[in-house]
């Protein structure tokens, strides 16, 4: 198993030294199928050149000797933003997206509403009938900001 730790503690400086922030790094796969995935976004978020750069800067630091037993074998290198629909995995991604429409994977089920607090052991969502509902982080397997494209137009007839 990739220590995604190690991952993120040698990516950050690089990061940090082109004014970008280290949103998440994500290992997937084994083998020739492994993807290291580096999310990274600044106020205004980023444009592709960006990203580029950070790719160009991020790789030679991920195959020294340091990472080496970290990220055994091939793999390959995936730097992006984390996008208008963005997961949330630490507290710090919650507080951000207080006030933004989530989805939240539990147990059995999926649910939706606005992100309304969080703290550093669970999040408050309150759903379309005006429910609230307190959800600790163990307990929702994934959770991610939800784009809405606007209202609803009507159907044509």
């Amino acid at each position: 198993m990739t220590d995604v730790a190690a991952v993120a503690a040698a990516v950050e400086p690089v990061v940090s030294a082109l004014g970008l922030e280290l949103y998440d790094v994500e290992v997937a796969g084994s083998g020739r199928s492994k993807v290291v995935r580096v999310l990274v976004d600044r106020e205004g978020g980023v444009d592709v050149d960006t990203v580029g750069a950070a790719a160009e800067r991020i790789s030679p630091v991920l195959d020294e000797a340091p990472l080496a037993g970290v990220l055994p074998g091939p793999y390959a290198l995936e730097v992006s933003s984390p996008g208008l629909e963005r997961p949330l995995r630490r507290p710090d991604h919650f507080r951000r997206a207080v006030g933004s429409q989530v989805s939240v994977k539990v147990p059995g089920r999926r649910v939706r509403g606005v992100l309304a607090a969080a703290d550093d052991e669970s999040f408050e969502i309150v759903l379309p009938d005006g429910i609230e509902q307190r959800i600790t982080y163990a307990d929702a397997s994934q959770v991610r900001t939800v784009f809405e494209w606007g209202a609803k137009k009507a159907a044509r007839r």
